[in-house]
C-alpha cells in the first residue's frame, strides 16, 4: 500500500466555482508528471467540470451534484489507486465517495475525525491569505513528495473551439477590429463587492478609443449581470458587442483566446484568462489581493490592487481604483502583445 511508483489510475474531485477549480490545475500537472503512464480522471460540479476538458493531463471529466454522491461508488466497476479531494463538506460526501472508489485518498483534514481516519493523508490547510492560492492547492500533494510542474494555471482551447471562435467573430463583423478588448465587468452576486463601477468601464472604454481609434469591445459575462452589460453595450454602440449570457463557458473562453487585451475583475473567467497567456489587466479587491490570487508565471498580466489591499474588509469600494490607473496599465499591456493561443505558454 505504501508503494506509489506504479500507480495506474488517478482521480481528482473538486466541487467548487470556476476560479477555485482553475487553481488546482498546477497540482493536476504535478500528478501527471509524477505518473505519466497513469489515467487521470476529474469529477467536478455539473456547472464547472467542463473547464478541465481538453487538458492533456486529464483523460475523462464528469459532473455531479453533492446530493448524488451518497448513492455513488458503492459497486465501482474499477478502483482508483489514488484520489485527491479538494474542499470541505459538513457530511463529507465527496471524501466518503473517494474512500469507496480509491485505495488511497488524500484530502484536507475534515471536521469529521472518522473520515480523517480513512484518509491516506489528512493534510492541514494553511490559513487563508497566508500564501498564494495556488500554493494552498499544491499543499494537498506536498506530503506525497511530488515535484511541481510550474505554478501557472492551465486551460486548453481545442482546435474545434478555435475555429468556432474565428467564425463567430467573422460572422458578427468583429473580426478585423484592432485592438479587440474583452471586458469582464462583474464577479458573481455573493462577491459583488469585487465589482468595479460600470460607469468606470464606460469611461475607460472611451479613453482607450481616444488612444486606439480602432478599438472594439467584447463584453463578457453571464446572465446574472445582464443589466450592467446591456447598459454598457448600449452606450458603447457600434464599438461593442455583448455576449453576456448568450454563450456557454467554453465558447466564451474560446473568444477570450482571440483577444488583444482582457480587462476584468477577480472572478472565474479572469482565472481562465490567466491560463491563456494573453495580455490582461485584472483588478483585485482589498479582501483578496493580487499576491494571493493573480495568475503566476504569466507573460503579460498587469494586476491592480485596491489602495488598501490586505488592510480592509469587504466594505471597501472598488471605485477607489481610478479609471486613470486602469487606463495606464491597459495601454502598457497593449504594447506587449503575445502570440494568440489556446493554452498556457508552458503547455
Amino acid at each position: 500500500m505504501n508503494d506509489l511508483s506504479t500507480l495506474q489510475r488517478l482521480l481528482v474531485i473538486y466541487n467548487a466555482r470556476i476560479g477555485d477549480v482553475m487553481l488546482s490545475t498546477p497540482a493536476i500537472r504535478a500528478l501527471k508528471k509524477e505518473w505519466p503512464q497513469a489515467r487521470l480522471d476529474f469529477i467536478g460540479s455539473v456547472n464547472n467540470y467542463m473547464i478541465m476538458r481538453h487538458l492533456p493531463q486529464v483523460h475523462r471529466t464528469r459532473g455531479t451534484k453533492k446530493k448524488w454522491m451518497a448513492f455513488q461508488g458503492w459497486w465501482p466497476s474499477w478502483r482508483y489507486d489514488l484520489a485527491l479531494v479538494y474542499g470541505f463538506d459538513k457530511d463529507g460526501p465527496f471524501v466518503s465517495y473517494a474512500t469507496r472508489m480509491a485505495d488511497r485518498v488524500v484530502a484536507f483534514r475534515q471536521a469529521d475525525s472518522r473520515l480523517n481516519d480513512k484518509l491516506y493523508r489528512a493534510v492541514e490547510k494553511v490559513p487563508p491569505g497566508s500564501c498564494h492560492a495556488v500554493d494552498q492547492h499544491l499543499g494537498l500533494i506536498h506530503d506525497l513528495g511530488l515535484a511541481i510542474d510550474g505554478r501557472h494555471l492551465s486551460y486548453c482551447i481545442s482546435e474545434e473551439e478555435q475555429r468556432w471562435a474565428r467564425t463567430y467573430l467573422n460572422t458578427h463583423g468583429i473580426d478585423g477590429h484592432s485592438p479587440l478588448i474583452g471586458l469582464q465587468v462583474a464577479s458573481f452576486p455573493t462577491k459583488a463587492f469585487r465589482d468595479w463601477p460600470i460607469e468606470n468601464f464606460l469611461a475607460l472604454s472611451n479613453a482607450l478609443v481616444s488612444h486606439h481609434p480602432g478599438a472594439y469591445f467584447l463584453i463578457l459575462g453571464g446572465p446574472l449581470e445582464m443589466e450592467r452589460t446591456s447598459w454598457l453595450a448600449h452606450r458603447l454602440g457600434t464599438r461593442a458587442t455583448s455576449v453576456a449570457g448568450q454563450l456557454r463557458l467554453r465558447q466564451s473562453a474560446a473568444l477570450m483566446g482571440c483577444l488583444d487585451l482582457y480587462i476584468g475583475v477577480d472572478t472565474g473567467p479572469t482565472h481562465i484568462m490567466g491560463a491563456l497567456g494573453r495580455p490582461m489587466v485584472a483588478m483585485y479587491h482589498s479582501s483578496g489581493p493580487s499576491w494571493i490570487l493573480a495568475p503566476l508565471e504569466h507573460p503579460c498580466c498587469f494586476a491592480i490592487d485596491h489602495p488598501h489591499a490586505g488592510r480592509a474588509g469587504t466594505e471597501a469600494s472598488m471605485g477607489d481604483i481610478t479609471v486613470e490607473t486602469v487606463l495606464l496599465s491597459s495601454l502598457q499591456a497593449l504594447t506587449r502583445p503575445t502570440a494568440k493561443q489556446g493554452a498556457s505558454p508552458a503547455e
